[in-house]
C-alpha cells in the first residue's frame, strides 16, 4: 500500500484461499490485458474468459500466455463446458483444457437441463486433471431455486471435488442470487450460509451495490466473482474501507465518537 492508515482490515496473500477476486473477461486484448495487470496484478486471483467468448477469440495463446506471465490462472467459462456437453464432445473439451495448458475449469449448468448426478460425475472426472469450479444457479431469471435446493446442490458437488462452488448471477448480476432488479435475495445467502462455510463459496457480484453488501455482511475477505477490469481497484478500496460505502464498516466505535466529539474548526 502506499500509505500507513490503522484500523484497515487485512487481506489475505495471495496465492489465496479466501478474499478471492475473479474477474470476467469479456473479450479483451492482450494489450487491454498488459494495462489492467500493470496496475491490477495484486488484486486478481483468476480470471474466467466469459461464457464462450474463448471460442471466437483471436490470437487465444497469445492471451492466455500474457496472463500466464503474470502467474494468474485462466478458466474458460462454464458455458463453453455445456456447449460441448450438449453436443456429446466432453472428451474433445478435456483435451482443450491440455492444449491451452489451463489447470482450473469451470463445471455449470446454467444454460441446459442436466441431472445432478451426471454434474457431479463430471466434476469428479475434471478433478482428476484440473481444479474444478463448480457454478450452481440457472441463468433463467423465471427459475427460482428454493434455498434448501442450492445448500444440496452447493454440498453435493463440493463433495464430487469441485474446490468452490459459485453462485450464479451471471455478467450481468441479475438472476440467480440476485432479483432482477440486482436486489441481493438475503434470505438466500443468509440460509445458504448455515451450511455451506463462506470460504468455499466464491459469490458472483458484478455491482457495486452487491460487493458493498458482501463486504459487510462477510468481512474484506469474502470471494467475489465476475468482477469487471475496471472494477478491480474500486473493489478493493471497498474491501478495506476506503470507499464511502464501507468508510465507517471496519473502524472501531471509541474512533468514531471521538471524532464526533471533536471540536471542529
Amino acid at each position: 500500500m502506499n500509505f500507513t492508515l490503522s484500523q484497515v482490515p487485512d487481506r489475505t496473500a495471495k496465492p489465496r484461499e479466501q478474499g478471492i477476486t475473479m474477474v470476467m473477461d469479456k473479450g479483451l486484448s492482450p494489450r487491454e490485458i498488459e494495462d489492467m495487470l500493470s496496475i491490477s496484478t495484486p488484486y486478481i486471483d483468476i480470471v474466467k474468459l466469459g461464457w464462450a467468448t474463448s471460442f471466437v477469440t483471436p490470437n487465444l495463446d497469445e492471451k492466455l500466455a500474457v496472463y500466464r506471465s503474470a502467474q494468474i490462472p485462466v478458466y474458460f467459462g462454464g458455458t463453453l463446458f455445456e456447449a460441448f456437453v450438449v453436443r456429446n464432445q466432453f472428451d474433445d473439451y478435456r483435451r482443450l483444457l491440455d492444449r491451452y495448458g489451463l489447470q482450473y475449469a469451470e463445471v455449470s449448468d446454467g444454460s441446459m437441463d442436466m441431472p445432478q448426478d451426471v454434474k457431479c460425475e463430471y466434476i469428479r472426472t475434471l478433478a482428476q486433471q484440473v481444479t474444478v469450479l463448480s457454478e450452481v444457479g440457472s441463468k433463467d431469471e423465471e427459475k427460482i431455486i428454493p434455498p434448501y435446493k442450492w445448500i444440496q446442490l452447493m454440498q453435493s458437488e463440493l463433495d464430487a471435488g469441485a474446490w468452490k462452488v459459485i453462485g450464479e448471477a451471471r455478467e450481468a448480476g441479475n438472476v440467480g442470487l440476485f432479483r432482477a432488479s440486482g436486489e441481493v435475495r438475503q434470505g438466500l445467502v443468509e440460509e445458504i450460509l448455515t451450511q455451506i462455510p463462506f470460504d468455499k463459496i466464491l459469490w458472483e457480484a458484478p455491482q457495486k451495490a452487491q460487493q458493498v453488501w458482501f463486504v459487510k455482511l462477510l468481512g474484506a475477505n469474502v470471494n467475489l466473482g465476475n468482477i469487471a477490469p475496471n472494477e478491480l481497484i474500486p473493489l478493493e478500496t471497498i474491501r478495506l474501507g476506503l470507499r464511502g460505502d464501507t468508510f465507517t464498516h471496519f473502524l472501531d466505535q471509541d474512533t468514531i465518537q471521538e471524532w464526533k466529539m471533536t471540536p471542529k474548526k
